[in-house]
């Protein structure tokens, strides 16, 4: 399986850490945010990954070269302007092929165990959610008894940032044109073609200089 990680944002959250440094680059216990995902996908096996950038992008791709020190092979998808998730995905096809691939948000910190992660049999995603943090209490979707993401219910979680998707889902789209992955996923959950996973364990959206100091702390075990 390929991975992608999304790493184009302007990272205006982020300000002023981001003014002169992309998101993606800021240090986090000694290391780059998206080395700590790099190091993960190699460790579970997943050695061939794309990287959409925009935002300092020469940054990015010279810090990180074509991956083999961390033990992964690397391709870059370049935006002139941030195309957003689906339209990030929708440019990056050529380069992810058509099987389904592995997706997360270049700005999320998990110690989920990537190699444990399911096939997507007929579906056209699978998503990892958890439990709600507080800068985002209501939650994104529901997740039933049978493991199948639904728009609604009881109680809603988190989408952590972290799918495995089929590239139909966004092939539709067309290319160089921004368009967002929510409104995509809610048509296929409604089609009731999404699983998902609750994932209990760590989890972190790395979207404010405050989070990024506290993960920092907790990685470093300050």
């Amino acid at each position: 399986m390929k991975a992608m990680i999304l790493a184009a944002g302007l990272g205006t959250r982020m300000r002023p850490l981001t003014d002169h440094c992309p998101k993606p680059l800021l240090t986090v216990a000694g290391k780059p945010l998206i080395v700590h995902h790099l190091e993960r996908l190699a460790a579970a096996g997943i050695t061939d990954i794309v990287i959409n950038v925009s935002y300092r992008a020469d940054q990015i791709v010279e810090a990180l070269g074509d991956g083999r020190r961390f033990g992964v092979s690397l391709t870059f998808s370049h935006e002139t302007t941030p195309l957003e998730t689906a339209g990030g995905l929708r440019h990056a096809l050529p380069a992810l092929g058509d099987a389904p691939f592995l997706l997360l948000n270049g700005d999320v910190w998990s110690d989920i165990d990537l190699a444990t992660l399911p096939r997507l049999g007929d579906d056209l995603a699978h998503l990892i959610l958890v439990d709600n943090p507080v800068h985002h209490a209501r939650g994104d979707f529901a997740l039933d008894e049978n493991g199948r993401v639904r728009l609604d219910g009881a109680a809603c979680l988190t989408y952590a940032g972290l799918a495995i998707l089929d590239p139909a889902l966004v092939a539709g789209l067309p290319d160089d044109v921004p368009a967002k992955l929510a409104p995509l996923l809610r048509e296929a959950i409604v089609e009731d073609r999404v699983g998902g996973t609750h994932h209990r364990g760590g989890w972190v959206d790395v979207g404010t200089p405050e989070r990024l100091a506290t993960l920092d702390e907790h990685l470093r075990g300050v």
